[in-house]
């Protein structure tokens, strides 16, 4: 046998590509796999999904108080840290800012509440006249000329979907009748409840240690990863917190604004639409115009004149807070395109309804900083294998980053 058949053959390495590089070589197999084991976990969780059940009703329990700890939070904290800067200690800071929240709902029980009660109860009390002047209105104006077989067609429809109610009503509420209703009903005034009471020791701890759980987890990441986890996580917390406190200071300028222009134009219930339009405004868009609607009902039916000053109140704000209020409030916190926008509450709000109308923003707001994250990493990768070949991405100074190369 020849020295060179004796020889061992040197087996010749797969030459990687810069497209197999890019996408991080041999890494690239293992990262399938990984994918391929995930998809098979989610299978498995499907057919087996019913030994989880306790931890749906732990997470059901718990969430509500954790939501609503963690708005409260994002609008009380910057107060906390403003006292803190003036050297009073975080622990008399929070509990300080206690003694306020419990003044301030004082204040709320024992002023605003018998005030907006007794305007509920009359508003409650002329809805029938209220609608039925609200009829005659639309009568007199459409129910004659060119636009009579549009507005009848309406009114059949409306009709029609007014006998539904009751029916649609009971399938809600599960087809139970009377005693499922009031079932639903207790379920749901227990959570409120429970969020009630629990809401306001969650946010005592969360401004009290919520930055030790931030360091705490930090430090359970690789140290490779940890400056990426770091940034991650403050880009999120700030876009959140900026929208949370944003948001709710523009939505009670709104409510103080239109409560002033409606007491003086003399508008009926001024408190009570003006309430709504604080709370709906806190959705973007959607909001005003849910808000509206009852004060032009209500507009319409005392006269045409006032219809014309609740038109000229409502632009006024609108201005006012579209030039004003929200470009010194909310700045371009989230920069997100208003069509955009609208496209997130509707889908959020076929997902999870009035939770899902809530919290869309801000969780958009959350993907949004991941994505842009994953994004800046893309294009680092791309300059370090293609930006030779075919030119680099211009990369901002300011949003520099450890890749997760």
């Amino acid at each position: 046998m020849s020295e060179k058949e004796t020889k061992p053959s040197k087996r010749i390495p797969m030459r990687e590509t810069h497209f197999m590089k890019f996408f991080g070589g041999k890494n690239l197999i293992f990262a399938l796999i990984a994918l391929i084991l995930i998809g098979i976990f989610i299978f498995i969780f499907d057919k087996v999904s019913f030994i989880f059940t306790p931890l749906v009703i732990i997470f059901n329990t718990i969430v509500g108080p954790v939501l609503v700890g963690l708005i409260l939070y994002y609008l009380f904290n910057p107060l906390v840290n403003l006292m803190e800067r003036y050297h009073i200690p975080r622990l008399w800071g929070i509990i300080i800012l206690f003694v306020f929240i419990v003044a301030g709902f004082g204040f709320i029980v024992n002023i605003l509440i018998p005030l907006i009660s007794d305007q509920l109860k009359s508003l409650a009390t002329n809805v029938p006249k209220l609608m039925d002047k609200f009829n005659q209105f639309l009568d007199n104006r459409f129910s004659d000329g060119m636009f009579a077989s549009i507005y009848n067609e309406v009114q059949t429809k409306a009709t029609e979907f007014s006998k539904k109610i009751p029916q649609m009503l009971q399938k809600s509420s599960g087809g139970g009748g009377i005693s499922q209703t009031l079932k639903s009903l207790a379920d749901t005034l227990s959570n409120i409840t429970v969020i009630v009471l629990t809401a306001p020791f969650v946010l005592f701890f969360l401004l009290k240690d919520g930055h030790k759980f931030k360091d705490y987890t930090t430090k359970l990441m690789p140290p490779k990863y940890r400056k990426d986890y770091h940034d991650l996580t403050e880009k999120m917390s700030h876009q959140v917190g900026s929208y949370i406190q944003g948001q709710i200071i523009v939505s009670l300028c709104i409510g103080i604004l239109l409560f002033i222009g409606y007491s003086v134009i003399g508008l009926k219930y001024a408190v009570v639409l003006a309430c709504i339009a604080a709370v709906t405004s806190v959705v973007p868009y959607l909001g005003p115009t849910i808000a509206i609607t009852p004060a032009i009902i209500i507009s319409i039916t005392m006269s045409p004149i006032m219809l014309l000053k609740l038109v000229v109140v409502w632009t006024l704000v609108q201005f006012i807070e579209g030039h004003f209020i929200s470009p010194n409030v909310m700045g371009k916190t989230l920069q997100i395109h208003p069509l955009t926008i609208i496209f997130v509450l509707l889908t959020a709000g076929n997902l999870l309804g009035v939770i899902g109308v809530i919290i869309g923003i801000p969780a958009y707001a959350v993907i949004k900083v991941l994505v842009t994250h994953f994004f800046l990493i893309f294009k680092r990768r791309y300059n370090k294998y293609y930006s030779d070949d075919a030119g680099a991405y211009e990369i901002e100074e300011d949003r520099k980053n450890v890749s997760y190369e």
